[in-house]
């Protein structure tokens, strides 16, 4: 069996994640507390007890998954025994995940990653006003037709593909008008459905430039370390270990495409046949079992979760 760990992005969060694990569990405190003296604030109490719009804004729901996700891994190594070096082939992140898989397989340190997330979350909120942008999801659209879409509504607007997650779901992002154009085009070429997402503005598209300029700058100051596992990059769906290949895929997922169906068909063309998403939610979970037919695929987020897997393990 060759397995892959994946990490969730933004939509995962919801007001309570991570608590059972901090109340069960010594080493997921650890992280927490972590976590909250790198941000100098109480990130953990945000994400254990709401309220939930607060815990929704970017700046703070990326560290708090981050968060989440590097407890579980902590929790998993300490009651389970699983060993992340010896044990798995690849790590993957969808968008702000890529940063939780790099501080799990060791590239960055988590006080690190939680910056780097505060940062990341800033610069991409303050990136476009609110209001100028949007994100919309095309549902039975595969890449190539969304993709097209999009080219054509910008009309000298921006309006790209933003995320690939898998068949039939791809997210385009840029100017509000040319997302609504999109949408609209996308319910006239056969779209099982085409809705605005509720985000707070346009990610992976060419509007987050500032943000990726503030990337570039926070990352150069920054120690990133090999991976102890390579990462499959969400903008090269492939694996990469090289810190300044790194660095510089980093900056380019702000404004890229999260090529994340790929990424998944990669590993599994490389023998990855099981799959561990950590963290909040299963969105990773569901969409692997859909690109790799006949892979397995485990959320792993709470205590329950942990022990069935330490039960499989011990079996």
């Amino acid at each position: 069996m060759s397995l892959a760990l994946t990490f969730p992005g933004q939509g995962s969060q919801a007001v309570g994640m991570g608590k059972a694990l901090a109340e069960a569990f010594a080493p997921a405190r650890a992280v927490f507390a972590e976590v909250d003296d790198a941000l100098s604030q109480n990130l953990s109490q945000l994400a254990f007890e709401g309220p939930a719009e607060e815990l929704t804004l970017t700046a703070n729901a990326q560290p708090a998954l981050m968060a989440v996700s590097m407890a579980v891994l902590r929790v998993l190594e300490a009651e389970a025994g699983f060993d992340l070096a010896k044990e798995a082939a690849f790590v993957a992140g969808h968008s702000l995940g890529e940063y939780a898989a790099l501080a799990a397989a060791g590239s960055l340190s988590i006080s690190d990653t939680a910056r780097l997330l505060r940062i990341r979350g800033d610069a991409m909120q303050k990136a476009v006003p609110v209001g100028v942008g949007a994100m919309a999801a095309l549902l039975g659209l595969d890449y190539p037709d969304a993709a097209a879409i999009a080219a054509e509504a910008a009309e000298g607007d921006v309006c790209a593909a933003a995320n690939d997650n898998g068949p039939g779901q791809v997210v385009v992002s840029g100017h509000k008008a040319a997302v609504e154009r999109a949408v609209a085009l996308a319910q006239a070429r056969g779209a099982k459905r085409a809705i605005i997402l509720p985000v707070s503005a346009p990610f992976h598209c060419a509007l987050m430039q500032p943000a990726a300029d503030a990337m570039r700058e926070a990352l150069v100051a920054v120690t990133v370390s090999a991976p102890r596992v390579p990462l499959v990059a969400n903008v090269t769906a492939s694996a990469i270990s090289d810190p300044e290949v790194i660095r510089t895929s980093l900056v380019e997922q702000v404004t890229g495409t999260v090529r994340w169906r790929e990424s998944v068909a990669w590993m599994a063309g490389a023998g990855v046949d099981s799959f561990y998403e950590l963290g909040a939610g299963k969105v990773l979970t569901g969409l692997a079992k859909r690109i790799a037919s006949g892979a397995t695929a485990t959320a792993i987020g709470t205590p329950a979760d942990i022990a069935a897997i330490a039960a499989a393990r011990a079996g």
